[in-house]
C-alpha cells in the first residue's frame, strides 16, 4: 500500500513538468513578486537590497498522502557581474523538489520567495544542486518594511525564505528542499543550451521579454546592491 502512495504522489508532482509554459512561469513569477511586495507587512525593502540572487516559485505543489513532499518550477534573477554588483541579471529557470513541512491529506499550492544573501549561496545554486539546511544554510525570512524584527539567525542565514499561501504571508522555513536549474525550461526560453552562471555574470541570449515584470519589480526597490563590502567578494566553496 505504502508502495503505490508514494508511486502516486511522485506522479501527481510530475504532472505540472509537462503541462507548463516556461514564458508563463516567467510572467507567472514576476506577478507574484509584484503582489507580495505590494502587501503591508512584506519582506523587508533592507534585505531585498543587500541580496545577490532572488528565486520566485510561484504555486509549489505540496502532496501528501500520509508524508509530505513539495514540486515546484521558478525563475531565478542574481546582480550581474562576478562579484554580483551589476544591475539585475537575465532571469535562470528553477526547479524545487523535496522537503516537508507538515502532513497533510491533499494538495496546496503555495507561493515561495527565496533570498541568496551572499556570493557563496549563489555560486552553489548556479553549479549544483543546493539542498536548503545542508549545502546553503536557510531560515525563515523576517517581514516588515525595515530589519527592526529580524533576528540573528535570519541574518546569518545564507538563504532566506518566504511563502504566500491563501493571501497569507510569512517567513518559512524550507530546510530539506533541494533547489536546482531547471536546464530544460531554460533551452525553451533561450532557444538553446545555457550556462546559468555564465547567463547571469555575462551578457549573452537576450532574456525573454515575459521577464520584464520580474526585473523592473526588483529594479524599483533594490536597484543598487547594498550589502557590505565583505559579503561581495568572493568566498571559498563548500567542500
Amino acid at each position: 500500500m505504502r508502495r503505490f502512495l508514494v508511486l502516486l504522489t511522485a506522479i501527481l508532482l510530475a504532472v505540472p513538468a509537462f503541462a507548463e509554459d516556461p514564458k508563463d512561469r516567467l510572467e507567472q513569477a514576476g506577478k507574484v513578486l509584484q503582489d507580495i511586495l505590494a502587501m503591508p507587512d512584506n519582506i523587508p525593502q533592507d534585505l531585498l537590497k543587500k541580496a545577490e540572487c532572488v528565486v520566485v516559485l510561484p504555486s509549489v505543489k505540496k502532496v501528501a498522502i500520509g508524508f509530505g513532499g513539495s514540486y515546484g518550477r521558478g525563475v531565478m534573477t542574481c546582480r550581474s557581474g562576478a562579484h554580483y554588483t551589476g544591475p539585475w541579471s537575465q532571469p535562470v529557470m528553477m526547479a524545487l523538489q523535496g522537503g516537508s513541512w507538515g502532513l497533510q491529506l491533499g494538495g496546496t499550492e503555495t507561493d515561495f520567495i527565496l533570498l541568496m544573501m551572499n556570493p557563496r549561496s549563489a555560486d552553489s545554486l548556479l553549479s549544483n544542486e543546493v539542498k536548503l539546511g545542508a549545502d546553503a544554510s536557510a531560515a525563515a525570512g523576517p517581514k516588515g518594511r525595515t530589519l527592526e524584527a529580524s533576528t540573528d539567525a535570519a541574518l546569518r542565514a545564507e538563504v532566506l525564505s518566504y511563502s504566500r499561501a491563501r493571501g497569507l504571508f510569512a517567513g518559512v522555513s524550507l530546510n530539506g528542499a533541494s533547489l536546482h536549474v531547471d536546464e530544460d525550461a531554460n533551452k525553451a526560453i533561450y532557444g538553446q543550451k545555457i550556462d546559468a552562471k555564465t547567463t547571469i555574470q555575462k551578457p549573452g541570449p537576450g532574456p525573454a521579454t515575459q521577464a520584464s515584470l520580474l526585473v523592473s519589480t526588483l529594479d524599483k526597490v533594490a536597484r543598487r546592491n547594498e550589502s557590505d563590502k565583505s559579503s561581495l567578494q568572493k568566498a571559498p566553496s563548500r567542500k
